[in-house]
């Protein structure tokens, strides 16, 4: 809570700074962040509403079974994929990845997971694309979903 209201303050202050420099670039600059978020919505909409559909059709039983310790490194793949097509912010990813981990995954399971939803973005993707061509996004979320098997295996090896 501290952190939040640190970013917000910092924030409150350059606002205050910019809107004393010159209130016309600070007033421009506010109907550009509105028509590039009015732009982006629809994409936004989509893609929250995929992430709310993914998460009602896997519930966190499921997920725990499909992941889970018996599961092994088909496992860690499943949760890799599962990863990479979802949204979801780190306030909610991390505690859900501590409740798989006491729920019987592995690490390297619980590391590939949290991996590749921070490095690949499928849901996001057409967006991406729309923003940074298609070649770079598919290049780069192949990379990173790439990076992420690496990254959980060593972990795995590792811990």
């Amino acid at each position: 809570m501290t952190t939040i209201l640190v970013i917000y303050g910092l924030l409150a202050i350059c606002l205050i700074l910019s809107l004393v420099k010159s209130k016309a670039k600070t007033g421009k600059a506010f109907k550009f962040a509105l028509k590039s978020l009015m732009k982006s919505l629809p994409n936004l909409i989509a893609v929250l509403g995929l992430v709310g559909l993914t998460l009602g059709i896997l519930p966190p039983e499921t997920i725990s079974r499909l992941v889970g310790e018996e599961a092994g490194l088909l496992g860690t793949f499943i949760a890799a994929i599962i990863g990479a097509i979802t949204l979801i912010p780190s306030l909610i990813a991390f505690p859900l990845a501590g409740s798989l981990l006491r729920s019987g995954s592995t690490i390297m399971t619980i590391a590939a997971f949290v991996t590749t939803l921070v490095m690949v973005g499928m849901v996001t993707l057409p967006m991406e694309i729309t923003y940074f061509g298609k070649r770079f996004a598919l290049l780069r979320n192949g990379l990173g979903f790439l990076a992420a098997l690496v990254l959980a295996l060593l972990i795995g090896v590792l811990l």
